[in-house]
């Protein structure tokens, strides 16, 4: 990708309300219904109201339609929707669409939201089971019929590639799945709220698929999620303080798959995360230094520390020091492994608390939190910052 100027979307939009449901294991209800409440929760923290809203964006993979959501959530007219593929890689561009929208005047308040029974309805980890023949779909076949049939199997691939270059053994990803299980372990809202574990406890997981054990893996979560956008002139007159958003992001790497793109030549990193990352740093006039709070995907282990040096924090390899060391607070609401698994939207809500200083684990002073999406598959990036004084 040939470099760019910097972009003009940075610091035009704010993220100013947050909402979700109990994070549970079986709803007991609807996805639409489920939808409905986040999208309400979201607005009443906002302190805005259904008629405010005039744009929506959820995911390609949402069952609740934008139509359907705003009818039953009270919403009128809208002038702007609009959906994002890719899984969890859509999540933090569903806020970047928001935020293109409102900067571009087509709407003035958009709600982003995502919704699932996804532990009591479909569940994501069982993997394939039938696919409608389709270009996109075709890669697949090069990896189904050996028995790579889940998004664990396709994470362990790369997964085994990383600890064979780096000389590492399990314990590199069980630093990640600590650290995030700490911080859940004192999250109310969070599945495994009171239960921190240790490297022990990671060791004697079950395996899922080797490298992969139990507590590599996120959980499989029923709830909804929402956030509410606006402009920047707007949110100083709402409630909480806003989480600006300073930079945003998409990014497809070259020879970029659906989480199976194992004929790259390296299988080490994440390229897509880079091509994010070159624009969050380049669009933001941020380096990984000046970040306080990074809220990192985590749907496996394996992915955060490659993340973490796709991002800069450290060098090839040496992201499993970088987590034992704390250098920087990460999935402070306990994450998709201990917090609940909402296709990432959780997180932008705890970046969005963290800048308020409203997180259960507040991290003193945090001003700039980054955000990432899914990875293995196109994906999207956040910045949010504190609005400037005065």
């Amino acid at each position: 990708m040939s470099p760019r100027a910097r972009d003009g979307l940075g610091g035009r939009a704010a993220v100013v309300g947050v909402g979700a449901t109990a994070f549970t294991k079986d709803s007991g209800r609807s996805e639409l219904r489920l939808a409905v409440e986040a999208v309400r929760a979201a607005l009443a923290d906002a302190g805005l109201t259904p008629a405010d809203v005039d744009g929506m964006v959820t995911f390609t993979m949402d069952t609740s339609p934008e139509i359907t959501v705003a009818q039953a959530a009270g919403i009128g007219e809208l002038s702007f929707f609009s959906r994002v593929h890719y899984g969890g890689g859509a999540a933090c561009a569903t806020v970047q669409q928001a935020a293109l929208a409102i900067a571009a005047g087509v709407a003035d308040v958009v709600v982003c939201y995502r919704a699932f029974n996804e532990r009591s309805g479909r569940r994501f980890g069982s993997g394939v089971r039938h696919r409608e023949p389709s270009a996109e779909g075709a890669a697949l076949g090069w990896s189904l019929p050996f028995g790579l049939l889940t998004p664990a199997s396709w994470v362990a691939m790369a997964a085994r590639r990383y600890l064979h270059t780096y000389g590492l053994t399990p314990e590199a990803f069980g630093h990640v799945a600590v650290a995030g299980r700490k911080y859940a372990a004192t999250n109310p809202a969070a599945h495994f709220h009171g239960r921190p574990i240790t490297l022990a406890d990671h060791a004697a997981s079950r395996w899922i698929v080797e490298p992969l054990r139990l507590l590599d893996c996120c959980q499989e979560t029923d709830g909804g999620q929402a956030l509410v956008v606006t402009s920047v002139e707007r949110a100083r007159d709402l409630p909480h303080p806003p989480a600006v958003i300073a930079a945003a992001a998409q990014g497809a790497g070259r020879a970029q798959e659906q989480m199976t793109s194992f004929y790259r030549d390296d299988l080490t990193g994440l390229p897509e995360a880079a091509v994010v990352a070159r624009q969050l740093w380049r669009a933001s006039g941020l380096a990984p230094a000046d970040i306080d709070v990074g809220i990192l995907y985590d749907h496996f282990t394996p992915f955060v520390l490659t993340q973490l040096e796709e991002f800069g924090f450290c060098g090839p390899g040496e992201a499993a020091d970088f987590v034992a060391g704390e250098h920087l607070p990460l999935n402070t609401h306990g994450g998709q492994l201990g917090e609940a698994y909402l296709h990432g939207m959780n997180g932008i809500a705890e970046a969005v608390r963290q800048i308020r200083g409203t997180a259960v684990n507040q991290v003193p002073g945090a001003q700039r939190v980054l955000v990432t999406a899914g990875t293995g598959v196109p994906t999207s990036g956040l910045v949010l910052t504190a609005a400037p004084q005065g």
